[in-house]
């Protein structure tokens, strides 16, 4: 199949008809119909069926289809990467974060990202961070902000920032006042915890057993966020990052340095091999300075 039969074939999966996929396309409708009968004879099967007014999807068509979706996202991304390359400061910045960073750092940082670039369009973007690591190194993102170190060979890492883990609990009139809190203290109750397939997770459940220790039972998040909401909520302490902790100020919660200090770097994740530009850099600097701040 041509490119432009792909074209015609996807706009009539999401049609119904020749005269709308020809609308759709600014093309006539012979043009299209022509277009699908040479791509049918080229594959040796129908794609569609005629009934009434519909065109309806053969089997074959549907098979197909996933596979012209993707393809077509990806001649999605090519128009506006070659759009953003002639459109100077007017080109977007493609962020791709994951999301408990999102929710605190992130908002501080295009504050001061915006004091420089005030008129560039930003679109972001959360993710995991395997999902992060594989985009950026498939540049369908600028620049990437994820937790620890991805050890990617795609990709370039910086680091932003580091914090630490601590261990949230609610507020309350008996609430243990310390400042720091042992680990195996922690783990003898049940507790709020990162998934182990999060690199703080990972290096959390890597930490207790070098100690030795097994946890209790508990519940188990895929953000930072989330388990700080659920702490806050009366359902165990929570063991989460130092950045996500920094807003529980307004939360009611009681933060504590879980020892032994446990850091957790801030990275920002770029295609290997190739210039950042100048937006890219300053924006890695104002996350920088916003993470730092919350730390």
């Amino acid at each position: 199949m041509k490119l432009k039969h792909i074209e015609v074939f996807n706009a009539i999966m999401l049609t119904g008809s020749a005269s709308a996929a020809a609308r759709l396309l600014h093309v006539t409708q012979p043009a299209v119909t022509q277009a699908l009968q040479h791509a049918e004879l080229q594959l040796g099967y129908a794609l569609f069926t005629r009934q009434r007014n519909r065109l309806v999807p053969t089997r074959e068509a549907q098979s197909l289809y996933p596979e012209v979706q993707r393809l077509m996202s990806q001649l999605e991304s090519v128009r506006r990467i070659a759009s953003a390359l002639g459109s100077g400061e007017d080109s977007e910045l493609r962020i791709l974060i994951v999301p408990s960073l999102a929710v605190h750092v992130l908002p501080a940082a295009l504050k001061r990202f915006k004091r420089r670039h005030p008129q560039r369009p930003v679109s972001i973007q959360t993710l995991h961070t395997r999902e992060i690591a594989r985009a950026i190194a498939l540049q369908e993102g600028d620049v990437g902000i994820v937790y620890g170190n991805v050890s990617h060979p795609a990709l370039h890492e910086e680091r932003v920032a580091v914090g630490r883990l601590v261990c949230v609990t609610p507020q309350g009139e008996r609430a243990d006042r310390r400042t720091t809190v042992a680990l195996e203290d922690v783990v003898r109750t049940p507790f709020i915890r990162i998934d182990e397939r999060d690199p703080v997770g990972a290096m959390l459940a890597d930490q207790w057993t070098r100690m030795g220790h097994t946890p209790a039972a508990g519940i188990t998040v895929q953000t930072h966020h989330i388990a700080m909401l659920l702490a806050e909520q009366g359902f165990g302490p929570a063991i989460i990052d130092s950045f996500t902790a920094h807003d529980s100020r307004s939360r009611s919660l009681h933060v504590r340095t879980l020892l032994p200090e446990v850091p957790v770097e801030v990275r920002a994740l770029l295609p290997q091999g190739l210039r950042s530009p100048q937006p890219v850099a300053d924006f890695i600097e104002a996350f920088g300075a916003a993470a730092a701040a919350a730390a």
